[in-house]
Order: structure tokens, then sequence, then C-alpha cells
């Protein structure tokens, strides 16, 4: 598996020389890590914000199947940079995530939600990784889209939306969310990117994973056209 990137922060003072005690080695130690903190920040194409839908404890399914009232939440600060990514994602327990609960990592301008006005026409592959190899198809999948590989494979006119984790019974769906559902090739090179990035041991088998526009949902909810009022997500029965 490929190594991370070293985890930076931004705003530390520059680097000092090496200490003049100790041995070599702990000088040579710290002159590598004041170099490190010398170093600028890696700044990503886009700027990316990171949600935590949180579903209600008193939260029942509606008649159509569908539950809804979500609590959806804006977390940490944007992410500008590589750095910034490796600082939130180093610090966010994936594996503690409960159950029915989601995150996401979404362009700024984007927010997870079907009928965002910007989403309404869109779609999204989702993947159902068994948990242990969520954690790790998850950061992946992230790396793809702040490192603007998913972005490129997309048609003209298209765009990344974003990418989410929702946490089921025994498994994590990991979906990846793009603006134009009418863009077939966008559909297909979406798959195939994300197919041919992932190693041998975490690609998906072929019914583990599937493409759906967002109104095709059940619980989606076109906005009405005389306001501006975001609905909250709703989340499929046949999804739990």
């Amino acid at each position: 598996m490929a190594l991370r990137p070293s985890l930076l922060t931004r705003g530390l003072s520059s680097a000092s020389g090496p200490s003049d005690t100790g041995s070599p080695a702990e000088q040579r130690d710290d002159a590598k890590k004041n170099m490190l903190k010398a170093m600028r920040p890696l700044p990503t194409q886009h700027y990316w914000n990171v949600y935590f839908d949180r579903q209600q404890k008193d939260q029942q399914k509606s008649a159509d199947g569908t539950y809804s009232a979500a609590t959806l939440e804006q977390i940490g600060t944007q992410i500008e940079s590589v750095q910034d990514f490796w600082r939130y994602n180093n610090n966010t327990p994936v594996d503690q995530i409960k159950m029915r609960e989601s995150i996401y990592l979404f362009k700024q301008g984007f927010q997870p939600v079907w009928e965002d006005r910007r989403n309404i026409n869109g779609g999204s592959w989702t993947f159902r990784v068994p948990k242990a190899n969520g954690p790790d198809f998850w950061t992946r999948v992230q790396l793809m889209a702040v490192g603007e590989k998913l972005q490129g494979c997309l048609e003209l006119g298209d765009q990344l939306c974003g990418v989410g984790l929702s946490v089921r019974f025994n498994s994590h769906l990991i979906s990846i969310w793009h603006r134009d559902a009418s863009k077939q090739k966008s559909i297909d090179d979406l798959l195939a990117t994300v197919l041919e990035e992932l190693p041998a041991e975490l690609k998906p088998k072929p019914d583990n994973y599937f493409y759906k526009k967002h109104a095709d949902h059940a619980g989606f909810k076109a906005p009405p056209s005389d306001t501006t009022t975001i609905p909250v997500p709703t989340i499929e029965a046949s999804q739990v």
C-alpha cells in the first residue's frame, strides 16, 4: 500500500538549526522535523467541507419506506491543502461512526443532499464494502476526489460533488456523487476509474455496487420552484 504523505501543519514558525546537544542521530532527527515544519502547505485545487449526518434517536420509518429528519452538520474547518486533508482523515475514527450515521467530504458549494439545487439532476455510485475494508476504501476514494482523479474522468460540463460513507449493520456504503446523471460516459468512467485505482484486495464484486439517479430514490422530493429551502436528506429502507 502506498505510503501516506507526512502530516504537516500550517502557521508554524520557520525552522531552526539542529540542536547542538544529543547524539548525531538525534540531531539529524531534529533537523528533519524542523525542515518538515518549514514546508509550505500543498493547496488542493478545490476547497472541501466535511459533513456529519446523525440520525435522530426517535426517528421513525415513514409510509413510503424512507427515513427522514436527519441532522446534517458541517464539522471542522475547510480543507484547503493536502496537509489539511490528512489532519482531518487521521483524526476521524471511521470505525466509531454509529449505525445509520454518515460522513461526507464535499466540494465547497455542494451539500450532501439529493434535493440540493446543484444535485437534483445528478446521481451516485454506491459501493457496499465490508467494515473491515471500509476505512481503507474510504481513504482511497477521498484521495481520488481531493486529488482530482474523479473529476478528471468526467465528461465536459459535469462536476464531482463529493463522496460519502454511511454505516450499516455489517458494511459501509461508500458513495461518489456527480452533478449530471444524463452523461453516461461520466457514469461509466467513474466506475472504471475507481476499480482501476483500487488494489485487488479492495475491489468489490459486481453485485456490491450500483448506480442510481438521485431523483429515482423513493424518498426524493424535488424542491418547489418558489423556495430556496433545502430539505433534509433521506435514507431508503432498502439501504438499511
